[in-house]
């Protein structure tokens, strides 16, 4: 079984506004609410690519309730861990200008919040493989992430960890199955620039040296570098499309490339370059689409990658 964990879940309130003024009375053109956080838009793509997952999260507040409400009607399988102050994150995008966002902060979690958390992370097995992606509340100590690998350690448990800088780096020696950086938090790490798929494949096998099974680097446009476990490393530019909605490409990314590294209809010898290639058809068909993608939309990016 997959599981997913968000720290910090959130409504998306994304909007386009015509003409944007600042200082002035502005009106939006179009409107969508979505529930977002790294983890849940792992678990979104999942369904909709038929595998089976769980998404644990941190609910608090009438905002809470509406990610609840939300992630019902679209068919996760969820388990919401309720915060008894505050409110879950409402997160203003501006889809008009530049990708522009507000987002809010999200509520405290408290330590008996952390161990509910825990104690449900109990529940997995040898076998089972957990995604842990995206912020945490200013509230959380930035070891999260280590804390629960640590605590989960002895139990054959595979890892995929979606995190930035220290969230990552705190984690490697946990040799977590799969991280996903992208190249800007990459070259963030090790204070570089990072703009070709060719200038991260240094710091991706680093990152591997460290601790990390399987490397992959999104960088927008530009596609996608992954070293693998056997030391191989894979390379492809981004496929054509127009952008329309970047929100939740990383997440489809991993997403993909978990869907496609469990098809056991692919032989043994073929299923990293599958999975990679999953990855990248996954994460760029939601940059494609207003909503994450179907998947209808992956396959037939997947099949225009030769």
């Amino acid at each position: 079984m997959i599981y997913t964990v968000t720290f910090n879940p959130s409504l998306d309130y994304i909007v386009t506004v015509d003409d944007f003024r600042l200082g002035m009375t502005n009106r939006t053109t179009s409107e969508r609410i979505l529930p977002g956080g790294k983890g849940l838009n792992v678990s979104m793509v999942l369904c909709n690519l038929g595998i089976e997952n769980t998404a644990f999260y941190y609910s608090a507040g009438f905002v809470g309730d509406e990610i609840a409400r939300r992630l019902w009607e679209y068919g996760i399988q969820s388990e919401q861990i309720p915060v008894k102050e505050g409110n879950s994150r409402i997160n203003l995008k501006l889809k008009s200008i530049d990708g522009t966002e507000i987002n809010g902060s999200g509520p405290a979690i408290r330590q008996e919040d952390i161990e509910e958390l825990m104690q449900r992370l109990n529940r997995l097995r040898e076998g089972d493989l957990l995604v842990l992606a995206g912020s945490i509340p200013s509230s959380m100590p930035d070891s999260i992430y280590a804390d629960i690998m640590k605590r989960l350690s002895d139990r054959r448990i595979r890892f995929v960890v979606d995190a930035s800088k220290d969230l990552l780096l705190n984690v490697l020696e946990y040799h977590p199955f799969l991280i996903k950086p992208n190249n800007h938090e990459l070259g963030e790490m090790f204070g570089v620039e990072l703009p070709t798929r060719e200038s991260v494949v240094p710091y991706a096998v680093l990152l591997k040296e460290r601790g990390a099974v399987n490397v992959i680097v999104s960088l927008a446009g530009e596609g996608a570098v992954l070293v693998a476990e056997d030391g191989s490393t894979y390379m492809r530019e981004a496929p054509r499309g127009e952008l329309v909605n970047g929100v939740g490409a990383g997440d489809s990314m991993v997403a993909g490339f978990l869907a496609g590294y469990y098809d056991h209809t692919v032989p043994e010898s073929e299923r990293m370059e599958h999975a990679f290639r999953m990855g990248l058809a996954a994460g760029s068909a939601s940059a494609f689409s207003e909503l994450l993608a179907t998947k209808e939309q992956i396959m037939k990016v997947y099949h225009t990658m030769k």
